[in-house]
């Protein structure tokens, strides 16, 4: 027998934990057919609090050597003087240039401003504004009072955006489209358009449309999104591109984002799945949340494990993708779909569509 899939799973807070949970349901060794080995790490506030984050260093580094990761939504405390965000240290750690996330047509519900096609925003995961030293000088509430902050970005990290932004078009049959502000910020923003540049230089068969960002903005709005598109961004631009970019297909939960991190030929070598949306207090013991993120973070895992486990594994995760977006087809859609089917009754439909289309 083959030996099991290790994946490092990353339990989190409030209805983040709730949908992490009820996802595991498809990765049952009943559902997909395979050995998996789960290995937990407890990412709660409470407990990165109470070990002053030790234990997301060592989820990091048991990603680091299993490479697969599944992370559930955390709690990033507001004070300056507390844990911080887990997501800095984890993609710190485990040396992650990459955060993609992919918009794209869920069956039966309707995009805003005429997205038809998958928009995959690919973004530094380290970088720029997050993790900026910033200082105020000045005395404190008075209108003389001044806030600064250093931002930095490596080479290394716009090169991997840029060549994965490119390798992902060529997957897709995308076109490359937007950039940073480089008219602006020549010497800053500039260095991830020059690596663009090259990144197209390389691939000349993808087609290459360097926008601004803010032109960006207006063009997914008014129909850019006519063509599959891939948007290589800065870590903050980016951050704000895939708030923007999963709504426009009907939910920020509709969609899984997946940091990544690379060997010298870009070759991946630690993937950590994850929903990209928050924990949604208002909403936890709801049974309301949407699980479809979640879901298909557990299928891009394997989809990850696939490359190195064998086929079984892609077949999973392709069944996966299949089953969950089949269910929302058939309607079974929670309300931030437009749809009154509870977190369980879409989570245990899905899984039901895997086993079958599995034959498990």
């Amino acid at each position: 027998m083959p030996d099991p899939i290790r994946i490092i799973v990353l339990e989190g807070d409030e209805t983040g934990q709730e949908l992490l949970e009820l996802a595991l349901r498809v990765l049952r060794p009943e559902v997909v057919g395979l050995e998996l080995q789960l290995e937990r790490y407890d990412l709660s506030l409470d407990h990165r609090r109470a070990t002053a984050n030790q234990v997301v260093i060592e989820a990091a580094d048991a990603m680091r050597a299993e490479g697969l990761g599944l992370k559930a939504a955390t709690i990033t405390p507001e004070g300056k003087d507390d844990v911080g965000s887990p997501n800095r240290i984890l993609r710190e750690r485990v040396d992650g240039k990459v955060v993609v996330r992919t918009g794209r047509r869920l069956p039966g519900v309707a995009p805003t401003a005429g997205a038809h096609e998958p928009v995959a925003v690919v973004r530094m995961a380290v970088d720029d504004a997050y993790g900026a030293k910033q200082w105020r000088e000045g005395e404190e509430g008075s209108p003389a009072e001044i806030a600064y902050r250093t931002e930095r970005i490596a080479r290394s990290t716009c090169r991997a955006v840029a060549e994965f932004a490119f390798r992902t078009a060529l997957d897709m049959g995308a076109r490359v489209y937007g950039g940073p502000k480089w008219t602006v910020s020549q010497v800053y923003e500039g260095m991830l358009k020059e690596e663009m540049d090259a990144a197209a230089a390389r691939h000349p068969d993808v087609p290459y449309q360097p926008v601004l960002i803010d032109a960006t903005y207006a063009g997914l709005i008014s129909g850019a999104a006519d063509v599959p598109l891939v948007i290589p961004a800065l870590n903050r631009d980016g951050d704000c591109l895939s708030d923007l970019v999963l709504p426009m297909f009907g939910s920020i939960a509709g969609a899984e984002s997946v940091l990544l991190a690379f060997d010298d030929s870009y070759a991946t070598k630690v993937a950590m799945a994850e929903a990209p949306h928050g924990t949604a207090p208002a909403l936890l013991g709801k049974d309301l949340a949407n699980p479809l993120a979640m879901i298909l973070a557990c299928g891009a895992v394997l989809r990850y494990a696939g490359a190195r486990n064998g086929p079984d594994a892609d077949r999973a995760s392709r069944a996966i993708y299949e089953a969950a977006l089949a269910t929302v087809g058939a309607g079974i859609k929670t309300p931030d779909l437009g749809g009154h089917a509870g977190s369980t009754q879409f989570t245990t439909a899905v899984v039901e569509r895997v086993a079958q289309l599995l034959g498990s």
